[in-house]
């Protein structure tokens, strides 16, 4: 038997809400329909909406809910339209506007970051309450970009000193030793997305010169042995790479008036085989430790092209088989 189908038409004020809502070359618009399984026909400030129930009335509501924050002065882009979608597939739309109620801080084009997905949310409300919090999920949920986030607002509040950022510069059987260039060239393709996050929040310019100062620490996990590392917000990425002595040293650099964030994906261990992941260990020993945070995110959380979420739920499907 076939679904009934249904048709709805949803009216816009203005010619300009119309643009914005639907972006450029209609990729908003795309986005619903692809997630949604709908079809979107747009003309002049009419959308016509065709698809089964429910999937029309998700779209309703997405789309009520998008020209809500268009009313507010929010700028959107694709990542809002994705969550708006997964939120609306969830049931959980109403609490969506929410989530942008708060801006974090303002990135160097001056435009506000938000928390995208209801994780986020959970994610930046437990740094903010907790002197180590871990990340745990796959690529694509925001942890770096929202820990470097979180690091700059709290330097920017006078909240710290100084930005530290790690990780593991040995993955997938590469050694450092056998690659050409001095410590920062080998270094540096590893912490890329680190960079990357940095750029998007400071501009490229003004974090070069807070690296110059010292004010902010880039550097492989290695560089962290014997120190103390106080007044600082230190962020460790691609954690499930570390081993369990290399988390227990990390861990154990906590000072006075820092806050440590661990972010990791466990389902992309790099070390050999037999080697247990320090993440791991972690998860399962320090759980129930006072002011230490777990946030797990799920494709739910991605926050990057809708087929991104597809991609690794099949790769958990059969992750899951084989065990």
């Amino acid at each position: 038997m076939l679904a009934e189908t249904d048709e709805r038409l949803f009216q816009l004020a203005t010619p300009n809400l119309a643009a914005a809502l639907m972006g450029t070359h209609d990729t908003f618009l795309k986005i619903i329909e692809e997630s949604l399984s709908v079809e979107l026909i747009a003309f002049d400030e009419h959308i016509t909406i065709r698809g089964e129930q429910p999937a029309v009335d998700q779209a309703a509501s997405v789309l009520e809910n998008l020209v809500a924050l268009l009313q507010h002065g929010i700028k959107l882009n694709s990542s809002d339209v994705v969550s708006a979608t997964k939120m609306a597939q969830k049931g959980t739309i109403a609490g969506f506007q929410e989530l942008y109620t708060e801006p974090l801080i303002k990135d160097r084009k001056g435009q506000h970051i938000r928390v995208k997905t209801f994780g986020q949310r959970q994610y930046v409300n437990a740094i903010r309450q907790n002197d180590v919090t871990f990340g745990i999920g796959p690529a694509g949920t925001g942890k770096t970009f929202l820990a470097v986030v979180m690091a700059v607002a709290a330097l920017k509040q006078g909240l710290v000193e100084r930005i530290i950022l790690t990780r593991p510069a040995v993955e997938a059987g590469d050694s450092l030793g056998f690659l050409p260039g001095d410590l920062k060239e080998k270094v540096d393709p590893y912490l890329r997305p680190i960079y990357d996050a940095l750029y998007a929040v400071l501009g490229k310019e003004h974090t070069e010169r807070l690296l110059e100062r010292g004010v902010i620490e880039i550097a492989p996990l290695a560089y962290m042995r014997g120190r103390t590392l106080e007044e600082a917000f230190v962020i460790l990425d691609e954690a499930q790479n570390t081993t369990p002595a290399q988390m227990k040293m990390f861990l154990t650099r906590l000072g006075f008036n820092s806050k440590m964030i661990v972010n990791g994906d466990i389902s992309q261990i790099d070390l050999p085989k037999k080697t247990m992941s320090g993440l791991v260990q972690a998860e399962h020993i320090l759980h129930d430790i006072p002011k230490i945070a777990f946030v797990q995110f799920s494709s739910e959380d991605v926050v990057r092209h809708p087929v991104v979420a597809k991609i690794i739920n099949a790769y958990a499907a059969i992750e899951k088989m084989r065990k």
